[in-house]
């Protein structure tokens, strides 16, 4: 039952806090003037507070199992000016044995609002800290902060992120939602305040890396503290792969890692792909079966991070005139698209953390300054390409792997010891749409001639040092376009065609939409009739920023419409691109176009000019991804060239797209999604992401901070998850040789 109470006495009060510069707005325990508070969905049952276990005396509110219970406090008169505030404060605890979701919402008198989502952990109180502008760890160059709470000067700090705008000065409610709990959620709360200062909001990312590039406010297994520990683990792995590389040895596989023992399929030099009995399958140049156990992003170059700005957030940087200041560099990485908008420390100098952990473990040391030897100057460090190579494809073949993915050092291919594959990016001054996502950038419009010009000499200069090389399986189509925006509001699924509506006729995509309608309905009184709309004159449409009509079920010619150009959109995007690689490098394949979201008509198109549909499944399983009813009716390969497992445990502060709650769980989620992948006829791999976990203050390119790894950034591999992973691989492969000996005349 959803109810609001009356005017409820509490305290308004100037007093400061332990901190300097908070100041206690309202208190729930010691009532002294009158503040307005309202619940819908809640309530406050007890008249008095009560003290917790640790001796803190709280107010109990109680959320009902409604769709938004809520706790309301505004002014009893006027509105509040919190223009000398930088944080909200809200000191509460959950009191039950679990944690709580809690959104705070501040509206301001124009009806602006400001917004935050508090996750509350289980156990003692805590000051929640909302910034009062908005904010998160992107303004600290990181996608994901350090883990909270976090204690400063005796107090439990939680830091939120925020979104929003608001007139401080115009403050007219804060509110406090729980969600759609499903039973009653009790929540402590002690008092609201207000911080003036930003003083514990900058401690908290103080000295928040350590000298190896790992998160000071944790601890795990895997940490390292000395470099002496680096040498020791290195010793102890290299023991252990000579025992797993020693069986795999003794595995039934071909030079490429396909597997023996079954009818053979046609040996054509190349990879390739074919259909057998119901089921797709990757064929070796040696003619036979392949499932590609695949790592992304295979490459020494992941540790890189910037700290120009930010070097407080650092301990042990490395001085100038250090040996390890050699993995110093400078970058730039604001470049406009949606993936680095809001973030802050994106250019700049950058430092190595992974060049310099391989240094201090492989590295030799300069001589003694009283030797000899010292009279040559001592050369600045720098990575061993050659053994870096050779160690990682030792850890990657012993622990089943048989696939370089994505974004993987082209040298390491070269080696010739494992497939590979590699990008298409197609770069150009071409004209472009926005879809409304635009993560990565706008979609290429491939009307335009100069498209083509680019992906001519794109897939040149891809294809010029390995147009006869068996190792490499093929090439992506660029990587995660953005087809459509997320979601399934029309606006978001026809993004393209809205898109492309909005622009001037200059861009080819809109005159070639433009002919397509005039070739379909003559004049405006044709195309007003089909969409229900009153198009005075057909010139109205080649204005800038025409807004087109929603579908509607009245008007069914709408949606055919936009499914139609955005079909042919997709049809001349991937010939383009098939046509180049057909001419530049015949005997390889076209390995679809790496869909982070899609339409169906892409997938139709791609299925059409590609030997290979391939998607980033972010998700528990592949079938949790897409519906795969309809990608049977395609009747085409599908390669999963992305999917992932993190947790929040082993330092960098983001889990990924897909968390588990531990790191002994990464190991069985990635078993049961390969288990699943294998189960679809039509997949044939599954690639990792990644090799190297992400900086825990953020990779160059946006920010990311993910724990993805099979290896941490000071090159210790994980070795329960790696365990693990070399089991679900080893288990894949052996399936896949049975089924080809069932098939066995």
């Amino acid at each position: 039952m959803i109810r609001r109470s009356l005017p409820v006495v509490l305290t308004l009060l100037f007093s400061t806090s332990a901190w300097a510069g908070q100041q206690t707005l309202f208190s729930f325990v010691r009532p002294a003037s009158v503040v307005n508070v309202a619940t819908e969905g809640a309530g406050m049952p007890q008249y008095n507070a009560e003290q917790t276990a640790e001796g803190e005396v709280l107010r109990r509110v109680v959320f009902s199992p409604v769709e938004r219970p809520t706790l309301r406090l505004s002014p009893q008169s006027g509105v509040w000016d919190w223009s000398t505030g930088r944080f909200l404060t809200l000191r509460m605890q959950s009191a039950q044995d679990w944690a709580l979701t809690v959104d705070v919402t501040i509206v301001g008198s124009d009806g602006r609002k400001l917004t935050s989502r508090i996750d509350l952990p289980a156990g003692p109180a805590q000051t929640v800290m909302v910034p009062l502008t908005a904010s998160s760890p992107l303004s600290q160059g990181m996608r994901a902060g350090p883990p909270m709470p976090w204690v400063y000067e005796g107090q439990r700090l939680l830091l939120t992120s925020s979104a929003g705008e608001l007139d401080l000065k115009q403050v007219a409610a804060v509110s406090l939602t729980i969600p759609n709990p499903k039973v009653a959620q009790n929540l402590l709360i002690e008092k609201v305040g207000l911080q003036d200062d930003d003083v514990a909001f900058q401690a908290a990312y103080r000295e928040l890396i350590d000298a190896y590039g790992q998160s000071t406010r944790g601890q795990w297994p895997e940490k390292i503290t000395q470099d002496d520990q680096l040498k020791a683990a290195d010793a102890r792995e290299q023991q252990q792969l000579k025992v797993w590389l020693a069986e795999r040895e003794k595995q039934q596989l071909d030079s490429y890692g396909g597997v023996l023992g079954g009818p053979a399929f046609e040996a054509q030099g190349f990879f390739r792909t074919q259909k057998r009995d119901g089921r797709w399958y990757l064929v070796t140049p040696e003619g036979h079966p392949f499932f590609s156990l695949g790592v992304n992003a295979v490459a020494a170059d992941g540790g890189r991070t910037y700290v120009a700005g930010r070097e407080a957030m650092f301990k042990g940087l490395p001085a100038d005139g250090d040996t390890l200041a050699a993995f110093y560099g400078e970058g730039n990485n604001d470049d406009g698209n949606a993936s680095s908008i809001g973030r802050s420390f994106k250019q700049g100098r950058w430092f190595d953390f992974y060049a310099a952990n391989l240094q201090r473990t492989y590295g030799k040391p300069c001589p003694p300054a009283d030797t000899e030897q010292a009279a040559a100057p001592c050369p600045a460090p720098q990575l061993d390409a050659e053994r870096w190579q050779a160690h990682t494809l030792d850890r990657l073949q012993a622990w089943g792997f048989n696939t370089l993915g994505n974004w993987s050092d082209p040298g390491i291919g070269l080696v010739k010891r494992m497939p590979y594959t590699l990008p298409l990016s197609i770069v150009g001054d071409y004209a472009s749409i926005s879809t409304g996502m635009d993560w990565w950038g706008r979609m290429p419009d491939p009307f335009d001639p100069r498209f083509a010009m680019a992906t001519e000499r794109a897939v040149a200069i891809a294809t010029r040092d390995h147009r006869d090389d068996p190792w490499l399986i093929g090439y992506f189509a660029d990587n995660e376009l953005a087809w459509a925006a997320p979601g399934n509001d029309p606006r978001a699924r026809y993004g393209l065609a809205y898109g492309t509506l909005r622009l001037t006729t200059d861009v080819p995509a809109k005159r070639a939409f433009l002919k397509q309608l005039r070739d379909k309905y003559r004049n405006q009184q044709g195309l007003s009739k089909a969409w229900g709309i009153e198009l005075q004159a057909w010139e109205l449409m080649e204005d800038p920023g025409f807004e087109a009509p929603l579908p509607d079920p009245e008007h069914p010619e709408i949606e055919r419409d936009y499914q139609y150009f955005q079909q042919v959109f997709a049809e001349t995007y991937f010939k383009t691109i098939s046509d180049a690689l057909k001419w530049h490098a015949p005997n390889h394949l076209l390995l679809g176009g790496r869909y982070a979201v899609s339409t169906p008509e892409a997938v139709k198109a791609c299925a059409e000019f590609c030997d290979v549909l391939s998607f980033n499944f972010y998700t528990l399983k592949p079938e949790d991804g897409y519906d795969f009813a309809k990608l049977a009716e395609l009747d085409k390969p599908v390669l999963v060239s992305e999917f992932q497992f993190g947790s929040r445990d082993r330092g960098p502060f983001w889990p990924g797209p897909v968390e588990v709650a531990r790191e002994e769980d990464r190991g069985p989620a990635y078993g049961n999604f390969l288990k699943a992948a294998l189960a679809q006829p039509m997949i044939v791999g599954a690639h990792w992401f990644q090799y190297l976990d992400q900086p825990a203050s953020g990779r160059l390119l946006d920010g990311e901070n993910g724990h993805l790894g099979l290896v941490a950034i000071t090159d210790v591999a994980y070795p329960g998850f790696v365990e693990a992973v070399r089991k679900s691989n080893l288990q894949a492969i052996g399936q896949l040789r049975a089924e080809a000996q069932q098939k066995a005349p």
